[in-house]
């Protein structure tokens, strides 16, 4: 995981990326506005530490632009500017802490360690892996049994609401409402069968069984148990 450290006090700076690359991540370290902008043009980061007061500019306004190219990316504030309004604007802005110095070190680490677990938590949440089966949603790409396999956007989204839910009976009323909000066109029952029908086609090989029928209800993801 990539980290930029935007401060200009040369100091605090060096201290912070020391103990960050100590920790693990790989750290890029900025003075001014201007540096962290350019960065940006040149790597892809997932946090962002970013102090208020820059020589050249407001992180405020940096935090803007960021979020505005990069919307997940992950900020947090370090900065002596303790005002109540100071800190809501910085979480108004999408910020996900706000550290006022001076702050201690350890704690400060402990603080980016939480927020990138989280970060990698959610990440991971985008692939379903049992072993045999592995989808990634966020790529849309799948394999089975370490061949690739092949489904359409539809049976990604049916494929996406199935694993989040697993051992849950999900009605066809339910399923139908979920496409509906993610596709915003309409899907009927037919189309809802067929789908389900191919995916089955596509993963229940070999004895393995990942959709269940509950008949007279709907269907529910048992992760690829023998028959």
């Amino acid at each position: 995981m990539r980290i930029l450290v935007v401060e200009d006090d040369k100091l605090l700076n060096n201290t912070l990326c020391y103990n960050l690359s100590i920790a693990g991540y790989d750290v890029d370290s900025a003075l001014t506005k201007r540096t962290a902008a350019q960065f940006f043009t040149e790597e892809k980061y997932v946090l962002v530490v970013l102090d208020v007061n820059l020589p050249d500019g407001n992180g405020f306004d940096l935090c803007s632009e960021i979020k505005k190219n990069n919307p997940d990316i992950a900020v947090i504030f370090l900065t002596a500017r303790d005002l109540e309004s100071d800190q809501l604007k910085g979480f108004e802005l999408g910020a996900d802490d706000y550290v006022t110095k001076p702050f201690p070190m350890s704690v400060f680490q402990k603080k980016v360690s939480a927020l990138l677990s989280r970060i990698q938590k959610q990440n991971n949440n985008d692939c379903y892996d049992d072993g045999n089966l592995f989808i990634n949603f966020s790529d849309m790409s799948a394999t089975l049994a370490g061949e690739d396999i092949s489904f359409t956007a539809m049976e990604y989204r049916i494929l996406k609401i199935l694993t989040s839910n697993t051992q849950i009976v999900l009605t066809r009323r339910i399923l139908l409402e979920k496409l509906w909000d993610v596709d915003e066109n309409f899907v009927d029952e037919h189309a809802l069968t067929c789908a389900i029908s191919r995916i089955r086609g596509k993963i229940e090989t070999d004895n393995f069984q990942y959709i269940k029928t509950v008949y007279g209800m709907g269907y529910m993801w048992i992760g690829g148990l023998r028959k």
